[in-house]
């Protein structure tokens, strides 16, 4: 700290204070000081020792050389790799002391990970949208323009075509009812539901709603309830992660081999503090990879299936986001062949 006089411990105190990284380096380019902030994303800083030993990165280090000779501050970028990706803004300045030489430079590093990783992730999501309703829409505009031309007098086909569009026009209403959804879920991520819920009433009722669909595809369901169960929660938001947990279980939980008994097992328990809701299938289950990003709007581990059973890709961010928002947990376990299990927490209601 010698290049700042005899004020080395209000600096040092005053780096300490700041909640970003912040590094001073003398003239010869080696460490004056660093904050806790600094040694967090740098764990290899040293005061006395060259910065290039603790930051192997050209540009940032060419920066600095060139501001300790200008006097004029830069901004430059720096992305690192591993162990994982991470982005910073890093800004170059120097520090002019009382002979008005240049006493320190400093580095500061601004972490631009999560604001990078929000943008691709609203770039990826209006495209996925887009792409989402872009099929069903040119669809129906393919069979307008047929019954208005050729299929005008054919009532065979004015029927078939119609149904298509019906369903069509469905596939869109049903995205366009899992995005709004989202977006209010999201909207009140931070109030927390405080009423009374029986978790027990909802699974009964939904399995009395989804019994026929179960029998459509083959599927029986078995509810283990014994008894109430009460957590706290917004009703109508625990139905629908009940819902859709179930029923994705039923469109997808078939068995991929004989002698496996084609059902969907339900279980509602008490623990000391949570409510627990257990939905089990024995389909072929989920790859390992997938597991990860089964919640991530959009993504599917087999698109083309999951738009032919009505779809949206939605689902489980929906469920995601309702269990954050109720303080809940969500876990997925699953064996490829052995089929996949989805439990649900939520707070006891006290």
């Amino acid at each position: 700290m010698d290049g700042i006089g005899g004020d080395g411990a209000i600096v040092s105190a005053l780096l300490e204070a700041l909640p970003e990284p912040v590094v001073l380096v003398d003239a010869d380019t080696r460490i004056a000081s660093a904050n806790r902030a600094a040694r967090t994303v740098l764990p290899t800083l040293r005061a006395g020792e060259p910065l290039e030993l603790a930051l192997r990165t050209p540009d940032v280090l060419d920066c600095v050389r060139r501001v300790s000779a200008s006097g004029k501050a830069e901004t430059v970028s720096w992305r690192e790799r591993v162990p994982v990706e991470r982005v910073f803004d890093v800004h170059v300045a120097p520090l002019i002391v009382r002979n008005g030489s240049i006493g320190v430079v400093v580095i500061t590093l601004r972490d631009l990970t999560d604001a990078r990783s929000v943008e691709r992730m609203r770039a990826d999501f209006v495209a996925n949208a887009s792409h989402e309703l872009r099929t069903p829409l040119a669809t129906l505009m393919g069979f307008v323009e047929t019954l208005q031309g050729p299929a005008r007098d054919d009532p065979p086909a004015r029927d078939r075509f119609l149904a298509i569009m019906r369903e069509q026009a469905g596939r869109m209403a049903r995205l366009l009812d899992d995005l709004l959804s989202l977006s209010r879920i999201e909207q009140n991520l931070h109030l927390r539901p405080e009423a009374p819920v029986d978790l027990v009433l909802v699974v009964r009722h939904l399995t009395e709603t989804l019994m026929r669909l179960a029998q459509e595809n083959g599927m029986t369901l078995e509810v283990v309830a014994p008894q109430p169960v009460i957590v706290t929660g917004d009703r109508d938001e625990i139905v629908r992660v009940a819902e859709n947990l179930i029923e994705n279980a039923i469109k997808y939980g078939a068995p991929p081999r004989p002698g496996v008994e084609p059902q969907v097992e339900i279980s509602v328990t008490s623990g000391p503090r949570e409510g627990v809701l257990v939905v089990r299938d024995h389909g072929p289950g989920i790859a390992p990879e997938h597991i990860p990003r089964l919640t991530e709007r959009f993504y599917r581990v087999d698109a083309g299936q999951s738009r032919a059973k009505g779809g949206t890709g939605l689902g489980l961010a929906i469920v995601k986001h309702i269990v954050a928002r109720h303080r809940g947990r969500l876990t997925i376990d699953s064996t490829l062949g052995q089929g996949a299990t989805f439990v649900v927490a939520l707070p006891l209601h006290r």
